[in-house]
């Protein structure tokens, strides 16, 4: 094995430093004789109608079928390291996805369902939760850039994530299969089936995916090891009974288990004024202090259908989904380990239903011979259930050892429901055959019904009735055929919304005025030029952008520390009152936010072996003068390091009857690098007229990163990921072999750490009399322990392993 490692690394390096891929290649390798050393043009449908990417005024990065094979992405996380300044995540317990884009984050605690970044599959909204999992069966990724919302779904400030599945083929019979396994415990396999039933008439398309891996390999010790299971199957049928009328149709379950541990890293090792751990863990270790795994259970059902009818040069769309999810998790609230051997977990159910429709007509023909139109209306409702019990544990006195004398359970509700309806047109000028002027416009009107239940009764009832007008603009010039300027304006918008996680029975004003927060809005201004060089051999793209934010949903990473009120039961779980402990959430707080940015991309194909490609962002955003909530212990209106949990007598000292405490601050308002950049590589060399043998590289660079500005600790040096591959294939496309090292450096990171780790419990007290020889306790008061360890995300580790890939026919 180390022979292997050791040959295959210096070859690949060898391919690093000569090139970079482009990003899109054709899925068939051409014949030598017949390749062109031109770009390979993108098509895209970021406008609603097919273009080539060059010719978009916007920000656009597509990642091709052909692209996801060769790199080998399994996992939709890993569209991130080819998109330079977007992030991708779920969330630990299951509950969620997270996009990041442009210098603002997304967390669905806190936004809920309106991302800063919507998805789509096929062409309709869905939740984050349902694509960032195993891809299989892609067409294309398109990543648009910059608020979006007047031509596609809802609107989004940061910019827009489409996932096309690969549609069946009328004509050709065809079949894949892909297999690959790595030194890491993953397997990995799936492939599709096409079939035309009636030959250009009707198809049918089958594809599936089984997946086994170890997550992030984060272990914990005498416990069984971290897996996740995913399983997946879409059906897709199209039918076209006249040349004018088409329909499609698509169902795809999902379904996956797992059980993940979190890491545990000695917080003496980012502060060494810090008490060391009893046992030092590093990040390199990938350890949990976690006696039991967290277990994940999620399921999605997917009803995806469309129709289209086309007559006298226009086009009337039907898009319509309906998707379903389940979701169960198990989080360990005792993360400072004080009750070992207890059972101290919140248990969360959540179960939700969405359905969307969209009608829209535009023209296939230009009117008047100059102008494009799209005008539509959308309709889109979404049900959602979250049940979860949230333990508290109430602990003897110590003169009785301190044990735990009781677990309380608490059972929480929240139900909700939103619709949202929209009208919505967009106009394209073709001036004349070198300048356009487009514009567009979208009227969206939201309601939104919802409620806290806390043991059986409703503490906090929402009503939202609110809409607004976003508009977006748009004007380019082409100077020559191969160079294009442009420049773009646009607003959008998101409902208000209720963070969740605070169930404080006594909240303040202020603390309500962090969970209850009003609608955002923003605007967009964005300059830049797209270029064809040499010949049509490389491009070149760039452009600026500010942006500027009202009432941003800013959310602390690390949370904030407040006065909790908790029910009190006696022996029998009946509730006998209430009482404070500290409690920790990351509240959101309403802030003006501005954004400034840059985006470039360079592509060349040298010859007709070579391509080579690099693209990089820079995004900054700042809260300019935003109240948080944040840590100030000591009142100077300036967040606190964070180096323990104060005790509830300390923090109601410094909180008073508001809970929490704010600051006035103009810190960044994401956690992820400004700066961001990917080279990619394909070095192809014939190794007979059938067959070719080619080496890949993929470097992903992130830049120096401040998590939470409230946290020294947390503070992330830059670093870069190296991928490579080398393989061979057939030039039909009927088979390949590939072998590939992923951070094959094996450089660990820790992006995000948290506040050392905290349990709060009730603490009873001892009246120093007993009853009938039983010990009278008085009542519990507030108390929590400090772990001296914190929490960490790591950089995915180092895997080695081989592809294989098998097609015939049309695939």
């Amino acid at each position: 094995m180390k022979a292997f490692h050791a040959a295959h690394l210096g070859v690949s390096l060898t391919a690093m430093l000569v090139a970079t891929p482009l990003l899109a290649q054709p899925a068939t390798p051409e014949p030598e004789s017949a390749r062109a050393p031109i770009m390979a043009d993108i098509i895209v449908q970021a406008r609603r109608r097919e273009e080539d990417v060059q010719d978009v005024p916007g920000v656009i990065d597509a990642v091709t079928a052909a692209q996801i094979d060769k790199l080998n992405l399994r996992s939709f996380n890993d569209v991130q390291a080819l998109v330079p300044g977007l992030e991708l995540s779920s969330n630990a317990n299951g509950i969620g996805a997270n996009a990041k884009l442009r210098g603002i984050n997304f967390d669905i605690n806190a936004s809920g369902n309106n991302p800063t970044v919507e998805f789509y599959f096929n062409d309709a909204p869905i939740t984050a939760g349902a694509i960032i999992q195993q891809m299989y069966d892609i067409g294309q990724i398109e990543v648009q850039r910059g608020p979006q919302g007047t031509l596609r779904g809802r609107a989004s400030p940061s910019g827009s994530i489409t996932v096309s599945a690969r549609k069946p083929d009328l004509y050709g019979y065809g079949a894949y299969v892909d297999l690959t396994a790595n030194d890491i415990g993953t397997m990995n396999a799936k492939g599709a089936v096409n079939i035309p039933i009636i030959e250009g008439v009707l198809g049918l398309r089958a594809a599936g995916v089984w997946d086994e891996n170890e997550g992030d390999r984060v272990r914990a010790a005498h416990n069984p090891d971290p897996r996740s299971t995913t399983t997946s199957g879409r059906i897709s049928a199209i039918a076209k009974p006249i040349d004018w009328l088409s329909f499609e149709g698509t169902y795809q379950y999902l379904k996956r288990n797992a059980q993940s541990y979190d890491q545990a890293i000695s917080f003496s090792e980012a502060n060494p004024d810090a008490v060391p751990s009893p046992i030092r863990i590093t990040a390199e270790d990938r350890l949990s202090l976690q006696e039991r795994p967290r277990p994940i259970h999620q399921r999605f059902d997917i009803y995806n259908w469309r129709a289209e009818a086309g007559q006298i040069g226009q086009r009337l769309i039907y898009q319509g989904q309906h998707y379903t999810q389940k979701l169960y998790s198990a989080d360990n609230f005792d993360d400072a380990i004080f009750f070992p051997g207890s059972v101290v977990d919140q248990v969360t159910h959540t179960r939700a239903k969405a359905t969307s429709h969209e009608i829209r007509l535009q023209n296939e023909e230009r009117v008047f011979d100059f102008l494009d139109y799209v005008v539509g209306v959308f309709d889109y409702k979404n049900r959602s259930q979250t049940n979860l019990t949230t333990p508290t544990v109430v602990r003897l006195p110590v003169i009785f050892g301190g044990g735990v004398a009781q677990i309380v359970n608490t059972p929480i509700s929240r139900p909700t429901d939103e619709h949202e309806r929209s009208f919505f047109g967009n106009l394209t000028a073709h001036i004349s055959r070198n300048t356009e002027i487009s514009g567009g416009l979208r009227r969206i009107d939201y309601n939104f019904t919802g409620n806290f239940s806390v043991g059986g009764q409703v503490i906090d009832a929402q009503e939202r009735d609110e809409g607004k007008l976003i508009y977006n603009a748009s004007v380019k010039h082409n100077f020559t055929p191969d160079f294009m300027v442009y420049a773009s304006t646009g607003s959008s918008w998101r409902p208000g919304l209720t963070a969740i996680g605070d169930f404080n029975l006594a909240p303040s004003a202020l603390e309500k005025s962090f969970v209850h927060v009003p609608p955002e809005s923003s605007k967009s201004y964005e300059i830049g030029f797209k270029s064809t060089l040499l010949g049509g051999r490389a491009q070149f793209n760039l452009t600026a952008y500010h942006q500027k934010f009202k009432n941003f949903p800013y959310r602390s990473p690390t949370g904030v520390f407040y006065v909790n009120t908790v029910a009190v039961t006696d022996a029998s779980g009946s509730v006998t009152g209430v009482s404070q402990q500290v409690g920790q959430f990351n509240f959101v707080a309403p802030v003006p936010v501005e954004v400034n940015g840059v985006e470039a991309d360079f592509n060349v194909a040298i010859g007709s072996r070579l391509n080579i490609g690099a693209n990089a962002s820079y995004s900054l955003g700042k809260i300019k003068d935003g109240v948080i909530a944040c840590n100030d212990l000591n009142g100077d209106g300036i967040p606190d390091v964070t180096t323990g949990t104060p005790s509830l007598a300390a923090l109601q000292a410094a909180v008073g009857t508001d809970n929490l405490s704010t600051c006035r601050t103009n810190q960044r308002s994401a956690f992820l690098s400004p700066a961001s950049a990917t080279l990619q590589t394909e070095y192809r060399i014939p190794v007979s007229t059938a067959t070719e043998s080619y080496l890949r590289g993929l470097f992903s660079y992130s830049g120096k990163s401040q998590g939470d500005p409230t946290n020294p600790f947390d503070d992330v040096r830059d670093y870069g990921l190296l991928n490579l591959y080398a393989g061979f294939r057939g030039k039909d496309g009927m088979w390949e072999i590939s072998f590939f090292a992923k951070n094959i450096f094996n450089t660990t990171k820790v992006s995000a750490r948290t506040n050392p780790y905290f349990t709060s419990y009730q603490q009873l007290g001892f009246a120093g009399q007993f009853n009938n020889g039983v010990p009278v306790f008085t009542g519990p008061t507030g108390a929590s322990a400090t772990s001296t360890y914190t929490g960490g995300t790591l950089t995915p580790p180092r895997e080695f392993g081989v592809n294989l890939r098998f097609a015939f026919g049309t695939r």
